[in-house]
């Protein structure tokens, strides 16, 4: 007994060592199937969704599956390890074998969380820009959702843009495109909007109507000046009648954060105060004890990042987050 505990604590000391080992998230087992988790970690690295230069998004997974062994922390707050509160696997990365095609990229997400949602893992993934939400909410708000009971999810949007540009035909050629999920997800029944709340949106816009078409869909709508006059308590107060009992998947896009925590994201509002991470972390941690069934972190652009690897380390701590917020739950149930 005592040679197999001397053979294993150099492995124990080594694992939350991100230069050291094999890069699974958080150092989790890579399982590829989701039978066998009940949170499945997955890489989304897709970014022709956007339709902008900033094309090193599909970058993103590989670069926080190798800082997030760092984050393999118990919970404080919580009071959890969610490691050890449930099954919790690295599933691998959907596959793009035409990563170019935006449209059938989008149908690829979809197709592999309906092998999650069919499982009944819930999934917390790193992109890829933000169109992938709409691929990963198609397979599981709806009535063919398993992890919903066949209701539409309630969204809660992180971001400093509104992803609702409905005057758009297309953005670039993007039709399911990261500036119109959260349209076309509305219309096609995978989110309840009037269930739903939008925070952080920020900067000086294109049109002076730019939130229109998210308050023409139901949408609350807490924006940076609106959030900073009201406080956060009164926020995550709004959010949480707004979502209610409903099955809510949280969805975090980078720039939602300020320039100075999180500099490599592919679309900046530099002009605005954004969250600091303090903030943002306060408000996920406020839909505790909600029926979380997944949540995605989107807009990680690492060729952009400092050499410390800060915005990746900061996707993971959000990462983090949602983990935990689902394992808690899962513990509780």
């Amino acid at each position: 007994m005592a040679d197999k505990e001397h053979h294993f604590e150099p492995e124990k000391m080594m694992e939350t060592l991100y230069w050291w080992g094999i890069p699974t998230f958080f150092r989790c087992p890579h399982e590829p199937d989701p039978k066998n988790c009940d949170i499945a970690l997955a890489g989304v690295p897709h970014s022709t969704g956007n339709g902008t230069t900033e094309r090193d998004q599909h970058l993103g997974p590989r670069a926080v599956r190798n800082v997030s062994p760092l984050g393999r922390r118990v919970h404080m707050k919580f009071g959890i390890s969610p490691w050890d509160a449930a099954r919790i696997a690295d599933v691998g990365d959907v596959p793009f074998p035409e990563a170019n095609d935006n449209e059938r990229c989008i149908e690829r997400i979809t197709e592999f969380y309906q092998r999650i949602d069919a499982a009944g893992a819930r999934p917390v993934s790193i992109g890829g820009d933000h169109s992938i939400t709409g691929g990963i909410v198609q397979a599981l708000g709806g009535p063919q959702g398993k992890l919903t009971g066949g209701k539409p999810v309630a969204l809660l949007h992180l971001d400093a843009h509104t992803d609702v540009y409905e005057h758009l035909d297309h953005w670039l050629g993007a039709k399911k495109s990261a500036a119109h999920w959260g349209s076309y997800l509305v219309h096609q029944g995978n989110v309840d909007a009037a269930k739903s709340v939008q925070i952080g949106m920020r900067g000086n816009a294109r049109t002076l109507d730019w939130l229109q078409p998210s308050y023409d869909l139901g949408y609350e709508v807490i924006d940076m000046e609106r959030y900073r006059d009201i406080g956060t308590d009164a926020s995550i107060d709004i959010i949480d009648k707004r979502l209610g009992d409903e099955p809510v998947y949280i969805t975090f896009d980078l720039d939602c954060l300020d320039a100075t925590v999180a500099p490599a994201v592919s679309n900046l509002e530099p002009g605005v105060q954004g969250f600091g991470i303090d903030e943002a972390v306060k408000i996920l941690q406020s839909v505790r004890g909600k029926n979380v069934i997944g949540g995605d972190v989107v807009c990680m652009m690492p060729t952009k990042d400092h050499p410390n690897n800060i915005t990746a380390m900061v996707a993971s701590a959000i990462m983090f987050e949602m983990i935990s917020l689902i394992a808690d739950g899962h513990a509780s149930r």
